[in-house]
């Protein structure tokens, strides 16, 4: 079966980077669950990034670009082709002149924060405890707290699908709520430019621990989950239209929609992708039934083949 992935794993070890073949992905994504996949390499450059997404999308391999996992559900049959991740070897975080923050796509935003704190740049605190990586962040324009990646972000270096690198500048990569146009072109971030304000530290580090005891008081982080699992609708709040439709606590399985905040689905314990799903769906259909918004999924469903989620 691995026979058609020969070259793909041939380049990822020439050019440095670790290959390992079914992988769990449940160990790679916030939700705890999700099957194999065929092969899982540990990206290692920009480079090398380049020259795998280049290869695979000329022999028709087909591959998913992974950072935290902590915006994605995997399908419990795994995922039929490879894994690109972008981890622990791409999370390098600098400053540059003045104020500006350069980050890897696989630096996590917490410690692109603490960095920030440490040089006494502020700008960036409502950011901190986003359970994300730079790339996913710019991505979907990572948010909370009224603040949002674009605020600060003044350009993202990525990887076109011809394997090519380009720079966007933040104009360019059109973020809105939960959205950038790198949704659409296909293109992966490799790094991050942010530009920040002179602060003075106990004030940052206040902000910081004031916003981290509001995300622990309020939201469900000793479960496994994605975060918030639905786009907030327009004039709404996610969370209360699921609550005033009955749905506080409902549960599949291992998995349920939040007692602490309805905006969330839990992992918790045993729950498998099927459940997720299952709740994800029930919450949409009764929702629109009883209030007639239709709630968007945030969280990115990755089906093990191309056709659907099993």
């Amino acid at each position: 079966m691995l026979d058609k992935y020969y070259d793909i794993i041939s380049l990822a070890l020439k050019t440095g980077c670790e290959v390992r073949e079914r992988e769990p992905l449940s160990a790679h994504c916030t939700f705890r669950v999700g099957g194999e996949c065929d092969v899982f390499i540990e990206v290692c450059s920009a480079q090398a990034l380049g020259a795998l997404v280049k290869l695979a999308r000329k022999s028709g391999v087909r591959y998913f670009v992974l950072g935290n996992g902590s915006n994605v559900l995997f399908s419990d049959s795994g995922y039929r082709g490879v894994i690109l991740h972008i981890g622990q070897a791409m999370n390098e975080i600098r400053l540059e002149a003045g104020s500006t923050i350069y980050a890897q796509a696989g630096a996590s935003l917490t410690r692109v924060c603490n960095f920030a704190l440490e040089n006494e740049l502020t700008g960036l605190e409502f950011a901190y405890g986003i359970p994300g990586y730079v790339g996913g962040g710019v991505f979907m324009n990572a948010g909370a707290y009224g603040g949002e990646l674009k605020d600060v972000l003044v350009s993202a270096e990525v990887i076109t699908p011809e394997g090519d690198v380009r720079s966007f500048s933040v104009d360019d990569l059109k973020l809105s709520y939960r959205h950038s146009v790198l949704m659409e072109n296909e293109c992966v971030v490799v790094s991050a430019l942010f530009r920040l304000d002179k602060g003075v530290r106990a004030d940052i580090r206040a902000e910081m621990d004031d916003l981290m005891g509001r995300r622990k008081d309020k939201q469900p982080v000793e479960y496994p989950s994605a975060g918030s699992t639905f786009k907030r609708p327009e004039g709404q709040f996610a969370g209360a239209l699921i609550q005033n439709s009955g749905l506080r606590g409902y549960t599949v399985g291992g998995a349920q929609v939040s007692e602490k905040h309805c905006g969330f689905v839990i992992n918790r314990g045993g729950a498998s992708a099927k459940d997720i799903m299952q709740v994800i769906t029930d919450v949409q259909k009764t929702v629109f039934e009883k209030t007639g918004f239709m709630l968007e999924c945030e969280v990115r469903i990755i089906p093990a083949e191309e056709e659907s989620m099993s």
